[in-house]
């Protein structure tokens, strides 16, 4: 699809997977791309082809801060000029109806009347959404549902999941019983641990590296409310001078430790006055600082938004409770000192993509998670989902960290991304001795198979109290097999890998039990090679190729001295 201006490859196919979900189907999609890989491009283009191609449609565009809809709007019109488009926003002192509005949620819930008969609402952040009746988003759908039944719903978001609700396509739990979310579907997902690897790359996103901190916010003791830190206890916990001083001086003495040093700081606080606390500190550090909150007045956020973005290699730190966590773009951030512990992982998600932007000269995004949320919650490319409410679940995420260095690592990689050291292997010992070889290497050895046919299972363990997997056995010529067990059914980072496995092969949602799967399995696509990591016990499988290529290298798997660089290894 060639337009206006030059889509990039995934853009183009968040389009096509817009189209091809109505073709299929009938419901209100998701569109999930990581921040910094262009959604209001994507959401321009759509609008101006959806006119193109059937002309007299009525479309709203809808979102929760100015920014956001001045940005999309702006970009609509850069792509088509002549576009019938306004704006309806307070914030931007603008009342415009047309073909195509532009619109703050704000400013509109009990308006919809006035924009009569629409067809199609696009929802920018859609994760924003509450899942109650009662609330601003819902009361203006369910309005120009009243208007226009056929309505339909388009969401776009970075983080498709909310605390208490998990995904945002799962039924809503009520009193009265379960009933179906606003969003049937995701339709199109680039925020999965592969393909944000895949744009780390190619350049489209700038790789975040997170190193622990010898300096942490104790928030045992602090409560929660609806599966969040309840917020004045989370304050009362973490603002304390003798804190703060020895956080910066930490934050200052990383962002000078490398070749070249950090100038463009974002600050995550913790409350209003945790914030002003932070900016004053540093700038008595000599750190100019500026500190931004619910209570600074627009014209001053504008001021501090536009002082921060201006091209200077001065160090300048934007300190902020609550405002830049979406709908900010400075792709100059080049650290993110994390002052601001939560148990969301939309929030967490949303405050490290501030960092992703790639920028000239910008190698990386430095995160000092004082916090302690990336062993909360994982990376941003593989966090650990929010569960529904009154859903069991607990323990830290799956992550690493290189004792060499201090990085945070993904807990699948097998060597640190930032220096290079090797993680040591778990060794159980036995009291046998080994028949396979007479000294294992611990140089992984990675090789290629093509795949003569897959075989699906259900596996039940003798521990009747652990839930089946599916048991997937690749076929690889007549003698080599390899399996793996898919855990649709299992909570945490398992039954996340494993919903992330359905999606790649199929086209709809996978199923919640194993029983379901063994329905379903005949439709998946089944990959052509696989890659597996062979000098083990158990023989992993590392990746698949659905092309027929086989990873376009049949010959060379390893580089010498380390092991080859795979998805899973990319640094978060």
């Amino acid at each position: 699809m060639m337009g206006p201006v030059q889509l990039r490859y995934y853009q183009e196919d968040a389009i096509l997977a817009i189209y091809d979900y109505f073709m299929r189907t009938i419901g209100n999609p998701i569109v999930a791309m990581p921040t910094g890989t262009g959604k209001s491009v994507v959401i321009a283009e759509f609008i101006r082809s959806v006119f193109a191609y059937v002309p007299g449609q009525r479309i709203i565009m809808v979102t929760h801060v100015k920014e956001l809809i001045d940005q999309n709007f702006k970009k609509l019109v850069q792509v088509w000029p002549m576009a019938p488009a306004g704006i309806y926003s307070a914030g931007l002192s603008r009342k415009e109806i047309r073909p195509i509005t532009f619109c703050g949620i704000a400013s509109v819930v009990k308006k919809a009347i006035l924009f009569g008969h629409v067809d199609l609402v696009l929802v920018d952040e859609c994760h924003l959404i509450s899942p109650h009746d009662e609330t601003s988003y819902q009361n203006f759908i369910a309005d120009l549902q009243k208007i226009n039944p056929k309505v339909k719903v388009i969401g776009f978001t970075a983080t498709p999941y909310r605390l208490g609700q998990g995904l945002l396509t799962m039924p809503i739990i009520t009193k009265k019983g379960p009933r179906p979310s606003l969003f049937t579907d995701i339709c199109y997902d680039i925020t999965g641990m592969s393909a944000f690897n895949r744009l780390v790359r190619e350049g489209f996103l700038a790789p975040l590296v997170a190193k622990r901190t010898v300096e942490k916010l104790e928030v045992e003791d602090v409560g929660t409310s609806m599966g969040e830190f309840n917020l004045g206890e989370l304050q009362a916990a973490v603002d304390k001078m003798e804190v703060t001083r020895r956080a910066i001086t930490e934050a200052i003495e990383q962002s000078v430790a490398e070749e070249r040093p950090r100038t463009r700081w974002l600050v995550f606080a913790t409350g209003i006055e945790h914030s002003d606390h932070v900016a004053a500190e540093l700038n008595s550090r000599g750190i100019v600082a500026r500190s931004v909150h619910s209570k600074t007045s627009a014209g001053e956020r504008d001021k501090a938004v536009e002082w921060f973005k201006e091209d200077s290699s001065e160090v300048r730190a934007l300190v902020n409770n609550g405002v830049f966590t979406t709908g900010f773009d400075c792709p100059a951030i080049d650290l993110i000192v994390m002052l601001r512990p939560t148990q969301s992982p939309g929030l967490w998600v949303q405050m490290l993509g501030r960092g992703t932007r790639p920028a000239p000269g910008k190698v990386n995004c430095l995160v000092l998670d004082f916090a302690g949320n990336t062993k909360r919650l994982g990376p941003i490319n593989d966090p650990v989902l929010p569960r529904r409410k009154g859903e069991k679940g607990g323990g830290e995420a799956p992550v690493k960290i290189c004792e060499a260095c201090g990085t945070y690592n993904h807990a699948s990689v097998r060597f640190c991304t930032c220096c290079g050291q090797i993680f040591p292997e778990r060794v159980k010992i036995v009291a046998q001795a080994a028949t396979e070889e007479v000294m294992r290497s611990d140089q992984p050895q990675v090789d290629i198979f093509p795949v003569s046919h897959v075989t699906y299972a259900p596996h039940f363990p003798r521990d009747v109290s652990k839930p089946p997997s599916l048991h997937v056995v690749y076929s690889c010529g007549p003698y080599r097999k390899f399996s793996e067990w898919v855990c649709l059914e299992h909570d945490g980072f398992a039954g996340k890998k494993a919903r992330d496995w359905w999606r790649v092969r199929a086209l709809d949602e996978p199923p919640p039990t194993v029983e379901d799967a063994m329905h379903l399995v005949d439709g998946l696509m089944s990959p052509t090679h696989i890659r597996v990591w062979v000098n083990q016990r158990h023989p992993q499988i590392m990746d698949y190729d659905f092309n027929g290529k086989a990873f376009g290298k049949l010959d060379k798997v390893i580089s010498s001295g380390k092991p080859e660089i795979l998805d899973e290894d990319v640094p978060f």
